[in-house]
């Protein structure tokens, strides 16, 4: 049987791989908190036993799962942002591409991370990385003369402050837009703020 490896944990056999796909699609179309082992084992025709080989639990698993989503989200984010050599385009494709990452994850996705701490914590690891990164881009811009003089830490901060409360829902609520609209704003609003 093929192995496919993921990145801090053990091999992956291909059926493993692809259950912790079918795993992903499910918990972002639907939330988690829901479901039972059971129930999984029954929606992906697969037994408890197969799904325990990925995780000791169901809140193992679930934390597995999220991790796998932030990982694979990641890698297409930075290979979108790769492929831009303007600063201040790469800012946009970079905040564009983590919206269209986040667009399959549904309300319940996000509402279940949200009373989850396990999965909070790798939500609010990942955005602070992501926050980061955009701080990184925009020392960047700022150093080519495409942005402004602006502090980078006060950008990112704000760029985190907002990311989380478009994690908790707090930005749907109070605007209307879901994620991935909330991300493209951002992106325009990040953009003309620093801009020369």
């Amino acid at each position: 049987m093929t192995t496919v490896p993921e990145v801090g944990e053990r091999q992956l056999t291909a059926r493993q791989a692809q259950l912790l796909d079918q795993l992903e699609e499910v918990f972002l179309a639907e939330g988690f908190a829901g479901f039972t082992l059971e129930d999984l084992a029954v929606r992906l025709h697969c037994s408890k036993t197969t799904l325990y080989a990925l995780a000791d639990s169901k809140e193992q698993l679930a934390v597995r799962v999220v991790r796998h989503f932030f990982r694979r989200a990641t890698a297409a984010v930075e290979a979108r942002t790769a492929t831009e050599d303007d600063p201040a385009r790469r800012v946009t494709a970079y905040l564009e591409a983590v919206a269209r990452a986040l667009t399959p994850a549904s309300r319940a996705f996000h509402r279940d991370l949200e009373t989850f701490p396990p999965g909070r914590a790798v939500y609010e690891h990942n955005t602070a990385v992501a926050a980061q990164r955009v701080s990184a881009l925009i020392a960047d811009g700022v150093a080519a003369g495409r942005f402004r003089e602006v502090h980078p830490g006060l950008v990112a901060d704000t760029v985190t402050t907002l990311m989380l409360r478009i994690g908790r829902g707090d930005t749907a609520r109070a605007t209307g837009l879901d994620d991935a609209a909330a991300y493209r704003e951002l992106a325009a609003l990040l953009l003309h703020g620093i801009s020369r």
